[in-house]
C-alpha cells in the first residue's frame, strides 16, 4: 500500500506548558508513523499560534529551528478562536498537497497513539474518520452535563453532529478540497463535515487527564460555539419562533374573547387579586427579548459574511 503524505494540525492558545513537553511527543508520533512505513517521510506538524499572550510562539520557533522539515507553524496577529486556527491548519494542508490531514489538541488530551488507527481507516477508504470519546470519566460533574446538554442541544436545533465527537479527526484531501468550497466566514467543522455526505468511520478513544496547564474552554465558550454552530447551520429556531407567535396569538385571541365576555355579563376582568393580564404581559416581554435575541444572532451572522471580511490573519509563517 503507498504511503502517505500526513499533515498533524494542531491550534494553540497560550499552550506554553503544554508545548514544552508535548512538542517531542508530536515529534514520536510522527517519526514513529514515519519509521513504520505509514507515512511518507515529508509529512509534518503545523502548529497554529491563535494570538497567545505567553511563550508558545517562541516554543514553536524553536522546534521549527530544530527540524524545519517536519515542524511548521502559523502565527495570527490576535486572538481569533478554535475554529479559524483550525481551518488555517487545514489550508496550509492543503497547499502543501498532503493526502490526508488530523486535527488534535495540543494538550494531547486526545490518545495521539490512535493516529495510526485513523490513517489505517482512511487507507480502507473513508474519507473522513472521526474520533470518538469514549466515556466522559475525566471530567467533572460540571463538563459532564455541559457536553451532553452539548450534543443534544446542537440535534435538537437541526445541526446535526456526532455525539461525544471533538476536534480529533482526519480528513482526506477530497475533505479538504470539498471544506475549500465553502466560502461563508464562520464555519462550524462539526457539523461541516458531516454535512458533505462523504464516506466516514469513527476511532474511539479514552480522554487523558490534562497534565500540563489550563483547559481554555468553559461553559460560555461552548455556549458560544453552539450559537455560532446554530446559527450558521440551521434555521430551526427562527422556525421556533415562528410557531411561537402562532401559538401566542391564538392564545391572545381567546384571551381577548374570554375578557369581553366576563365584561359584557358585567364581571370583572381581574380575578382576586391577582390579575393574570399582567402576568401573561410579564411573560410576553420576556419571551419578546428572547425572539428579538435569536433573530439578533442571525442578523449578526450575516453581517459578518456580507462584510466578507477575512477568516484571520496571518502574522508569521513558519515554512
Amino acid at each position: 500500500m503507498d504511503k502517505k503524505k500526513l499533515a498533524i494540525v494542531v491550534p494553540c492558545y497560550n499552550e506554553e506548558e503544554s508545548l514544552s513537553v508535548n512538542i517531542d511527543v508530536f515529534k514520536h508520533t510522527l517519526f514513529a508513523l514515519i519509521e513504520k512505513g505509514v507515512i511518507k517521510d515529508d509529512s509534518f506538524i503545523c502548529f497554529i499560534d491563535d494570538g497567545s499572550k505567553d511563550k508558545t510562539w517562541e516554543l514553536i520557533e524553536k522546534a521549527h529551528g530544530v527540524d524545519f522539515a517536519h515542524i511548521k507553524g502559523l502565527r495570527f496577529t490576535k486572538n481569533y478562536g478554535n475554529q479559524k486556527a483550525l481551518i488555517a491548519g487545514l489550508e496550509y494542508a492543503l497547499k502543501k498537497g498532503v493526502d490526508c490531514a488530523v486535527t488534535i489538541d495540543a494538550d494531547l488530551q486526545q490518545d495521539e497513539t490512535k493516529i495510526e488507527e485513523f490513517i489505517n481507516k482512511f487507507n480502507e477508504g473513508s474519507e473522513i474518520v472521526y474520533g470518538i470519546r469514549k466515556d466522559r470519566k475525566s471530567d467533572n460533574f460540571i463538563k459532564k452535563i455541559t457536553g451532553y446538554a452539548f450534543y443534544k442541544f446542537m440535534n435538537l436545533m437541526g445541526a446535526n453532529i456526532v455525539p461525544n465527537h471533538s476536534e480529533y479527526r482526519l480528513m482526506s484531501r477530497k475533505a479538504l478540497d470539498t471544506l475549500a468550497q465553502y466560502k461563508e466566514r464562520n464555519l462550524f467543522l462539526r457539523g461541516i463535515f458531516c454535512d458533505t455526505g462523504l464516506k466516514s468511520d469513527y476511532v474511539e478513544f479514552d480522554v487523558k487527564k490534562r497534565v500540563h496547564g489550563d483547559s481554555k474552554f468553559s461553559f460560555l465558550s461552548l455556549f458560544k460555539l453552539a450559537a455560532e454552530g446554530i446559527t450558521s447551520f440551521s434555521v430551526r429556531p427562527l422556525r421556533l419562533i415562528f410557531y411561537i407567535g402562532v401559538m401566542i396569538s391564538l392564545i391572545s385571541i381567546c384571551w381577548g374573547c374570554w375578557t369581553l365576555y366576563r365584561l359584557l355579563n358585567d364581571l370583572p376582568a381581574r380575578i382576586g387579586a391577582i390579575d393574570y393580564y399582567e402576568i401573561f404581559e410579564m411573560f410576553m416581554s420576556g419571551l419578546q427579548m428572547l425572539c428579538i435575541g435569536i433573530i439578533g444572532e442571525y442578523v449578526g451572522q450575516i453581517l459578518q459574511e456580507v462584510k466578507g471580511r477575512p477568516r484571520s490573519i496571518i502574522e508569521k509563517e513558519l515554512d
